[in-house]
């Protein structure tokens, strides 16, 4: 069944897949140090990418890529750590989360934060998932406070 934003066109499903994916491929090359494009050439050609929104997965990977700087910089205010001495799945979650907060407007910021708590919870540690959320809530207050007001 495919779940889609009324009047959007958008297949819900298939973004929170690419979202997972994303994860999966920024965990990876958090840890590998591969290259992004060898890292997301391995994940576009499993099954399960064929049910995802392939450009929504580009579009997370690439962008955590090439702003990972910019990112964790926007970040390092709401952490009590480092970014580097933060959980790997977690830190991974956050830059995804933080990129669609900032670069993924037309994202709501509630589906931001509840698509990183959803993975954090299937991927991360036990209550990382409460970490997620305390992060990017008070992050989405800042960088979308118009939004977070409403």
């Amino acid at each position: 069944m495919t779940i889609q934003r009324p009047n959007s066109g958008i297949d819900l499903a298939a973004r929170s897949r690419a979202r997972r994916r994303a994860l999966q491929a920024v965990y990876a090359w958090q840890v590998s140090g591969n290259p992004m494009p060898r890292v997301v050439a391995q994940f576009e050609h499993e099954q399960e990418m064929e049910v995802a929104d392939l450009d929504y997965f580009r579009d997370l990977v690439a962008g955590v890529e090439r702003e990972r700087g910019a990112l964790d910089a926007r970040l390092r205010v709401f952490l009590d750590r480092e970014v580097e001495e933060v959980d790997p799945i977690e830190r991974a979650v956050l830059r995804i989360a933080t990129y669609e907060l900032l670069h993924r407007i037309d994202v709501p910021y509630r589906v931001v934060i509840n698509e990183a708590i959803a993975v954090a919870k299937r991927f991360g540690s036990e209550n990382g998932h409460t970490y997620i959320n305390s992060v990017l809530d008070r992050a989405a207050a800042d960088w979308r406070a118009a939004e977070y007001r409403r």
